[in-house]
């Protein structure tokens, strides 16, 4: 719930005669039933009668209607009203917002253990301000998207009660606790489920009809569901042994359903694609995230927006149906903000040209909006304030705006600078003549199996560690002639699809024994890693010492960690054949600080081994060796340049070997291309092309140095000319399913959705006054001057508070758990903190936030529904000096989208305007209460207000017609689509059962169509304003100094 102080202007109307029965009815006022006063509810219309008259009245989401003899009006003002002095007044205002929120303020803010960043707050806004809890964040790789989805996990417990999740998630972020990590910072416990776990829970689900309490809170990665897991497992006709998911009566329905990575169920015919569509279909909310750009060329964007919204986005027709009129309307917005000379005549042909389309006839000529802003157009002369609430208006018409949130990198600058440093480390010449011999054997071996394709993958695996680390050549040529290596490792030496098969080592079994004699007369000096010892050596001398070190090999990772372990560098190793547990406990003693005896210094890396990791708190990398991928060399990278790094640069440093194919790559591809200095734009679809193609350069051994050369530079060229252009294509894409929201107006839309009365301070001030309620004096409990502070209560104030906790509804969070933990014991002291910063810093203090069952009890000790009155005053300049009546009203708005907003009116126009701010500076006034009032003038009060909800009513009416206009329009396009489909296929089935089941689909799809359509005419029918006052006051404002 919000304040509204816009200040429309109001004209004063008189006052009503009384009716014939003594009760003045009107819509909007609130009335209740005489023989029942707990039925409450606002007027909505008088039904006229030769006897007594009717009405209707809004009560608990619907429409009953009552003769006036019934009725009795609600009168806050009687003698029994409530005098609160202007401090319980503040926190009543600010019980009245936790205990009924609204969708058009943060609770996220300040509430949570991390840094406040203006961008991730845009998927909330987006989630909330929704018709629908759904939303695809779309994010850049590092902008934060677990964050995001905290925050919008925190936003829904503001709203209801949130008792079970599921995250689903990539093994190997299960592996490394990455969301158990991060959902500590919203003081939340997630339980990851193995098969035996999530078998568990399906048996007791289908045992008892509930899931399994203990794991209401849980991650699952995608590698659990299959065949079994959705459809069960038994001989076909039998009762089965196992029930599947698919099988479940009722299903699961989990509070919110968070799919990360989600581009992995972009193919509908897997089992991840099922399984979370069937977790989607049955969950209240839903939050896909995704890094991959939204590529319009293929289907990838419309099967994530179908499982997500399939009401929705029920056919690709319907899908590009909607997206035509997007690019118009964002060109619209473009040209109202830039403001150039005869930008009404261009904005208004983008907006004819939005309405020219398919969805645009449809939709957007009716839209009432549309017409205004169009009409305004034509008149031109828009004056400032007008022209803002013009880009708002047009924004509003994009058709995905509630769908899908893409912040991309560069949308938000980079977080930090990229400083690359390449390091040439020649060969000796012992190494030289090794290397040398290779290449000869190499081409020997060529000469004869030219054509294999297995022998080719090998070699050119055998150059690579080569050119990686000739020390590490002979371990891996025993362990190929010994055949010791898996598929694994040659998936981390080289990412290709086209894995060695069968019996590839006879063939060029005694060339292989040739090289692995050469490399034992190898001096054992090595360049390459005294140079590596120098960079080591050299970050050893700073604050932060932390080294992440990559290599594509094995051999080459052992190598490095004995030699370094032996020189006294505190090393550890991961790599794909790591132990979970092992890479758990590693990571955690590389982010140690150095001074702690069990830190690491460095962290010895393969692909494999750093796959979706984070690892913020270092600001250096090794790439001993280079993969050919240029996404790979991304993700090595994106493990430090991300959201949460604190060092303003990050170094790459890139150890080299001259005359190498490697170091061709490097120079005349790789860093030219640019992947060191910033997030290449161009997708995986290019980056994959280069990848190719410098394989099949690379492996062209027909080529001199100086073609080779010459191509990979060609190469270079084109492939930049690429990125650009799919760079600019990505910036049209934006155009049909994203809106450009510049920073400023992210700020103000931030700063207009926060709410002083949930600010620390008033949070704070909130549980002072419960406090003392509770205890029946005014004294401090709440002790420290500095953020981190202690609350002291004896143990019978404890006893006090926990009955008031057991009336909470009860929930199963780590936070519940531990506040009644604290109550039951005997400990009178706990560490506490209402600041974000401090929260962070100090995780042992219980974090005292809006959702913290110690503000929820005190919320529900205020008595919402008590008559309040208050005298206040304020030093202001921005209104005339005097003496004003003021109420607060609650507005409550029903139908497809739901709010409730505090709107405050007062007896000057120019103070209604500014009146939310002021209330927030005000302070106890002077004068006597507001009860000497004449009723005059609180009926003057009542008038204004009557005609601002008349006006609101009414736009909110016209809003939701136009809701369901458009989703009727997505609806009747799609289901034709549907029904001629099916009916074509209808008419070429020549088998009867086939004709059978098309005849079904088509019923079927007829049913699904009629009760889509009713829902809708219910909405319709739902929309509705009810109104009530919660407070009425005086304000004296005076000239400040």
């Amino acid at each position: 719930m919000r304040f509204s102080d816009q200040g429309e202007t109001i004209d004063p109307l008189p006052s009503q005669d009384t009716k014939k029965y003594g009760t003045e009815f009107e819509p909007g006022q609130i009335v209740y039933v005489k023989s029942n006063p707990t039925i409450r509810g606002a007027v909505i219309s008088v039904l006229p009668g030769n006897q007594e008259n009717r009405f209707k009245v809004f009560v608990a989401g619907e429409t009953q209607t009552y003769y006036a003899s019934q009725l009795q009006v609600e009168d806050l003002r009687d003698e029994d009203a409530e005098s609160l002095p202007c401090e319980q007044f503040h926190s009543y205002l600010t019980a009245l917002q936790i205990r009924y929120p609204g969708l058009s303020t943060f609770y996220s803010l300040n509430a949570a253990r991390v840094d406040f960043i203006p961008y991730q707050f845009r998927p909330v806004l987006r989630f909330i301000r929704s018709d629908c809890p759904r939303l695809l964040i779309a994010d850049g790789v590092g902008v934060g998207k677990t964050i995001e989805a905290g925050l919008i996990l925190r936003e829904l417990q503001a709203r209801r009660d949130i008792r079970s999740i599921l995250i689903i998630c990539p093994r190997p972020l299960v592996t490394e606790r990455k969301w158990q990590n991060e959902m500590k910072r919203f003081e939340e416990r997630f339980t990851h489920l193995d098969g035996g776990t999530l078998r568990y829970c399906i048996n007791e689900m289908d045992l008892e009809g509930v899931w399994p309490e203990q794991y209401q809170r849980v991650i699952v990665p995608y590698s659990l569901f299959d065949e079994i897991l959705l459809n069960g497992s038994g001989p076909e006709g039998k009762r089965k042994r196992k029930k599947g998911l698919k099988d479940l009566d009722p299903p699961p329905r989990f509070d919110l359903v968070i799919v990360d990575e989600a581009h992995h169920i972009r193919n509908q015919n897997t089992y991840s694609h099922e399984a979370v569509r069937f977790f989607c279909d049955n969950a209240e909310a839903v939050i896909f995230l995704t890094a991959t750009p939204i590529q319009l060329g293929n289907d990838d964007l419309f099967v994530l927006l179908n499982t997500l919204r399939p009401d929705l986005i029920i056919d690709q027709e319907s899908f590009k149906h909607m997206a035509e009129p997007n690019p118009f309307i964002n060109q619209a917005v473009s040209l109202v903000r830039a403001q150039e000379p005869e930008w009404h005549s261009q904005t208004l042909e983008a907006l004819d040209q939005a309405a020219a389309t398919a969805w645009g006839q449809a939709i957007l000529r009716h839209n009432p909006d549309f017409m205004r802003i169009r009409s305004r157009l034509v008149e031109g002369n828009v004056t400032s304030e007008e022209r803002v609430q013009v880009i708002t208006d047009i924004e509003a018409m994009h058709t995905f705006a509630g769908i899908i949130n893409r912040t991309r990198r560069r949308d938000i600058g980079e977080f930090t600078i990229r400083k690359p440093e390449t390091v040439d480390v020649p060969f000796t010449p012992a190494q030289q003549q090794l290397h040398d011999e290779l290449l000869r054997v190499q081409a020997e071996i060529f000469s004869r199996l030219h054509g294999d394709i297995n022998i080719k993958f090998m070699m050119t695996t055998i150059r690579r560690q080569a050119a990686s680390c000739l020390f590490g050549l002979a371990p891996f040529l025993n362990d190929i002639l010994n055949r010791h290596i898996d598929e694994l490792t040659w998936e981390e030496a080289d990412d290709t699809e086209s894995l060695p098969q069968g019996d590839y080592i006879s063939p060029i079994q005694s060339q292989i024994q040739t090289i692995l004699e050469a490399t034992r007369s190898l001096d054992p000096y090595d360049p390459k890693l005294e140079a590596l010892r120098n960079i080591i050596r050299d970050k050893q001398n700073l604050t932060n010492n932390k080294v992440m070190l990559f290599s594509s090999f094995r051999h080459t990772l052992h190598y490095l960690y004995k030699h370094l372990s032996a020189d006294g560098f505190r090393v550890g190793m991961v790599h794909g054949g790591t132990p979970d547990e092992e890479r758990v406990e590693l990571r955690h003693r590389f982010e140690k600080p150095r001074e702690d005896r069990d830190s690491l210094d460095l962290l010895l890396f393969s692909e494999i081994g750093c796959e979706g990791l984070d690892y913020q708190f270092c600001d250096c990398i090794v790439n001993y060796d280079l993969p050919w991928n240029p996404m790979r060399i991304e993700q090595r990278i994106g493990r430090i340049d991300r959201n949460g790094q604190k060092s303003e640069s990050v170094a790459i440093i890139n150890l080299i070997t001259p005359g190498t194919v490697d170091a061709d790559i490097y120079e005349r591809c790789l860093v030219r291309i640019g992947v060191f200095n910033r997030t290449l734009g161009g997708g995986e679809e290019i980056l994959g092309e280069i990848t190719r193609e410098l394989r099949n350069i690379a492996e062209n051994y027909s080529l001199s140095d100086e073609e080779r050369g010459s191509k990979l530079q060609q190469l270079a060229d084109n492939k930049i000319r690429l990125i650009q252009e799919q760079e600019t294509l990505e910036q049209r894409q934006m155009e049909l399913f994203g809106i450009r929201l510049p920073e400023d107006q992210m700020k103000k839309e931030i700063e207009e959705a926060s709410s002083f009365w949930l600010s620390p301070a008033s949070i704070r001030r909130l549980v002072t006054h419960y406090l003392q309620r509770v205890c029946g004096k005014e004294q401090d409990f709440i002790l420290g001057e500095k953020p981190l502070k202690t609350l002291r209560l004896s143990q019978d104030l404890r006893s006090s508070l926990l009955q008031d906790f057991l009336q909470l509804p009860r929930q199963s969070t780590i936070t519940y758990r531990e506040w009644e933990n604290w109550l039951k014991g005997g400990d009178p002291h706990l560490l506490v903190t209402f600041e974000s910063d401090c929260a962070m810093q100090h995780h042992e203090a219980a974090f005292i936030i809006p959702v913290h069952p110690l503000v929820k009890q005190a919320a529900i000790s205020f008595d919402t529904r008590q008559r309040v009155i208050t005298t206040l005053k304020v030093q202001a300049n921005e209104v005339p000096a005097g003496r004003y009546e003021f109420a607060i009203y609650q507005w409550r708005f029903h139908g497809i989208k739901e709010d409730l907003v505090l709107r405050p009116i007062a007896s000057s126009e120019v103070v209604t305007a500014h009146l939310g701010r002021l209330l927030e500076k005000a302070v106890d006034g002077t004068t006597d209460g507001p009860g000497d009032c004449g009723s005059s003038k609180w009926d003057e009060l009542d008038a204004q207000h009557y005609k601002l909800w008349s006006e609101a009513r009414a736009k909110h009416r016209q809003r939701t017609q136009e809701l369901v206009e458009y989703r009727r329009e997505s609806l009747s396009t799609s289901h034709r689509a549907r029904i001629a489909l099916l009916e074509e296929q209808l008419k070429q089935a020549s088998n009867e059962k086939i004709q059978k089941m098309r005849q079904s689909q088509i019923a079927a799809a007829e049913a699904d169509y009629a009760r889509r359509i009713q829902d809708l005419d219910i909405a319709m029918e739902r929309a509705e304003v009810t109104a009530g006052p919660v407070a009425y006051g005086i304000i004296e404002l005076s000239i400040g100094d």
